[in-house]
């Protein structure tokens, strides 16, 4: 063999010997390549599932959302119930009666034989329209500087309403029975005040009445007996 044989040989395997280690070389830069962009990979998954999971959590989270809805309708519920009985109040006060006035009521005065020493007050509603009474007869006899005292035992459970033509009782008593009351005097005009302001003049019997300190009168009530009753 010749000497330039030997050194193609030689030159052709050495060659042969660098191109296998740059192979190598290529397969071990590779593999780790491999193996960095999979420990990436590993890592980036549990944080996006993280993320996944705390987003959830902010989705659940918006149900206070819905509770301030529900907030709002409850304040206009509220506001529907107020509403509502403001309006039946000012129905209720609407259809309340009103007071009745001496321009609406005659008030008359008659004399009765039993009980004696008694008057009987009829008091008749003249006007298109309900009303109430006062509670009782603030009767002012004559001159007196005082109205006589009412009998508590018949107080109604209720003001006398009285419709249009309709009538309401009061009793008096004017005297004592068996003349034994002091300050006996004779009056001869009677009136009768109203709780709006308004003042009716009753007509007494023209030799007038006697009253006493036993004058006293009952309540407005709704049945003339049970007026004359006390």
């Amino acid at each position: 063999m010749s000497a330039r044989t030997t050194r193609v040989r030689t030159l052709f395997a050495a060659a042969t010997v660098a191109l296998a280690a740059l192979s190598l070389t290529a397969c071990e830069d590779g593999s780790a390549t491999g193996l960095r962009t999979s420990s990436v990979s590993d890592t980036s998954s549990p944080a996006a599932g993280a993320e996944s999971g705390s987003g959830t959590d902010k989705s659940t989270g918006t149900g206070t959302g819905d509770s301030g809805s529900d907030t709002t309708t409850s304040d206009d519920a509220a506001t529907d119930a107020d509403d509502s009985t403001a309006q039946n109040s000012s129905d209720d006060d609407t259809s309340a009666p009103g007071d009745c006035s001496a321009e609406d009521v005659q008030i008359t005065a008659t004399e009765v034989p039993r009980p004696i020493n008694h008057l009987l007050l009829t008091a008749t509603n003249t006007g298109s329209e309900t009303c109430a009474l006062p509670m009782y007869p603030a009767a002012r006899f004559g001159e007196a500087q005082s109205v006589p005292p009412v009998v508590e035992n018949s107080k109604p459970q209720s003001l006398t309403m009285l419709e249009p033509g309709g009538a309401g009782y009061a009793g008096v008593l004017l005297s004592a029975g068996d003349g034994s009351a002091d300050n006996g005097s004779t009056a001869t005009s009677l009136t009768i005040p109203f709780d709006d302001g308004s003042v009716a003049t009753v007509t007494l019997p023209a030799d007038g009445v006697y009253i006493d300190d036993s004058l006293k009168v009952t309540y407005w009530l709704t049945e003339q007996d049970a007026a004359l009753t006390y």
